[in-house]
């Protein structure tokens, strides 16, 4: 059986997405960061840096962090969600470390800088608002010509992406001028097992 540790986060819904996408039976974990359980010391066991996710596979005896890893995980253990034709395949996993290196700490740098922040740091606000709508035009470019990021197939490099962008609508980044990553946003939120991960433990409010 699969646990999955995770609160209602754009990290924690990339993995309920997948494990809803695959079917996968597991055991769902509700870590409240609001009040503090991923600092507690059960939590820290399995993640020492006291981030959700967390994916415990009790018939492999594999414990994993980090959504990246965890995807690429659950792709290979099913053999779905990554394309097996190498070019697919490496377009797949270029997008997902696009994703984890460059969309995600963007977009989450400019939430905590635009909304979370005390102090309003002006130049921090307009500096992840640039290079946040950068990485916006690099995938809207991508998607221009491909109906997912790698190709003609729904990956796990969507199901990644997918989680910030869901949240980025929440709170109100407009990516509208960027179609045909709207198009993309629109098309992967339609899937039933992606309106179910996004509801997976709680759904996310945005405030």
């Amino acid at each position: 059986m699969i646990q999955l540790h995770t609160d209602s986060s754009p990290n924690g819904f990339k993995i309920t997405i997948a494990l809803e996408e695959l079917g996968l039976p597991y055991t769902l974990r509700h870590v409240r960061i609001d009040k503090g359980e991923n600092l507690q010391a059960g939590f820290l066991r399995l993640n020492p840096h006291g981030r959700i996710p967390v994916l415990v596979d009790d018939s492999t005896g594999i414990t994993l962090f980090e959504s990246a890893a965890i995807l690429l995980y659950l792709a290979e253990k099913t053999d779905r969600l990554l394309p097996n034709a190498p070019k697919a395949r490496w377009q797949a996993i270029q997008w997902l470390v696009f994703h984890a290196s460059s969309v995600g700490p963007l977009i989450g740098q400019l939430v905590h800088f635009e909304l979370f922040s005390a102090n309003k740091n002006l130049d921090a606000i307009e500096h992840y608002r640039r290079l946040t709508k950068e990485a916006f035009t690099t995938l809207d470019k991508r998607l221009a010509g491909h109906p997912y990021l790698a190709g003609d197939d729904y990956s796990i490099a969507d199901i990644a992406h997918f989680g910030w962008t869901h949240i980025a609508r929440l709170i109100g980044v407009d990516f509208s001028a960027h179609q045909h990553m709207s198009a993309w946003h629109e098309r992967v939120a339609a899937r039933p097992a992606v309106q179910r991960g996004i509801a997976l433990p709680a759904p996310a409010t945005g405030a």
